[in-house]
């Protein structure tokens, strides 16, 4: 398990946990909650899973790296800063592990949140219409039926894929960009929704420059999952 923090965990500890094995992917992720909480001051700190796959992009990946996630979690908890953990964050757009790991640490008083859980969550505040937009292909089921178990179907317009595999946009920026801002468009003109969710951890820095670019409403995850994660914690009205 690998660990990245810029500080210490004295003033209340979020852990942003990253199910893929990419380190320079947990920075980016942890560096973008660490924007959104640090005025509640909320400090972050991102765990990498050794053992996940380099890039969650099919079922079967999406599944073991539970596993993965609860291992990072409890390795941490059980560590010297531990007991100032006040809430997990899954960094994974499937939140894998999620429920299990709330119901596993309840009796602790961690909260436990994942990002799909809060871009779903904010894509459909007042009932607007929401999609998605991703580069994993084989995930279209698995972020559908993680829509449905939020009681969101009937809001959801589908999922919209980029033209190239996902290793191959995560060793392109700007190509990831082009191809998100078209399924982004063909989720808004094609599918009517009022707003797509970017639907990856790592396509979090792509979900920026799509908001700050595009007159698209973008659900970013990682933003997201911290609104939620804020409101839980009563730190921000809900």
């Amino acid at each position: 398990m690998g660990t990245e923090s810029t500080s210490r965990a004295s003033r209340g500890t979020v852990l942003l946990v990253n199910p893929n094995s990419n380190t320079r992917t947990t920075a980016m992720m942890a560096e973008l909650a660490r924007e959104a909480l640090a005025p509640q001051r909320l400090d972050v700190v991102g765990l990498t899973a050794a053992d996940g796959p380099a890039m969650i992009i099919d079922p079967e990946s999406l599944a073991a790296s539970a596993a993965h996630v609860r291992t990072a979690v409890l390795e941490y908890l059980a560590g010297p800063d531990g007991g100032a953990v006040a809430a997990v964050i899954v960094s994974a757009i499937g939140d894998p592990g999620r429920e299990a790991l709330e119901l596993e640490l309840s009796d602790r008083g961690v909260a436990v949140l994942g990002i799909g859980q809060g871009s779903i969550h904010q894509a459909s505040r007042g009932g607007r219409r929401f999609g998605m937009a991703t580069s994993t292909p084989l995930l279209a089921d698995s972020l559908a039926a993680l829509v449905g178990s939020h009681g969101k179907s009937e809001a959801f317009s589908g999922v919209r894929l980029t033209a190239s595999e996902p290793l191959v946009l995560a060793a392109d920026p700007e190509q990831q960009y082009r191809e998100l801002a078209a399924a982004v468009g063909d989720s808004t003109t094609l599918d009517g929704a009022d707003a797509v969710i970017i639907a990856g951890g790592p396509l979090s820095e792509t979900a920026r420059r799509l908001a700050e670019t595009t007159s698209a409403e973008i659900i970013q995850p990682i933003p997201s999952a911290c609104a939620l994660l804020l409101e839980r914690l009563g730190a921000v009205a809900a």
